[in-house]
């Protein structure tokens, strides 16, 4: 009984340790933001028109339609769009 207590003592001073460390903010942190945090924060978010999804503008794959830009999350989602738009340009 007394091993026992002794060793869940220490499990919870490990676990109470473990966890102040992980509380404690890092050299990053105290620095403050860094260029690239600060930059991300003014970047501009677009809609993907296929699955709607919000993507970073700088992270999307562009497509120029009618002159504009449309912003998809990924390739897979432009050719979709891209393949619409012909069926529906074919059929006139």
């Amino acid at each position: 009984m007394l091993v026992l207590s002794r060793s869940m003592w220490l499990l919870r001073r490990m676990v109470s340790w473990l966890l102040r460390r992980a509380e404690l903010p890092t050299q990053q942190d105290l620095a403050g933001p860094t260029a690239a945090q600060t930059a991300g924060a003014s970047r501009r978010l677009v809609r993907d028109p296929v699955c709607g999804v919000h993507v970073d503008e700088t992270l999307s794959v562009p497509l120029r339609d009618d002159g504009e830009f449309v912003h998809f999350c990924s390739i897979a989602c432009r050719d979709a769009y891209a393949h619409t738009t012909r069926k529906y340009a074919a059929n006139g």
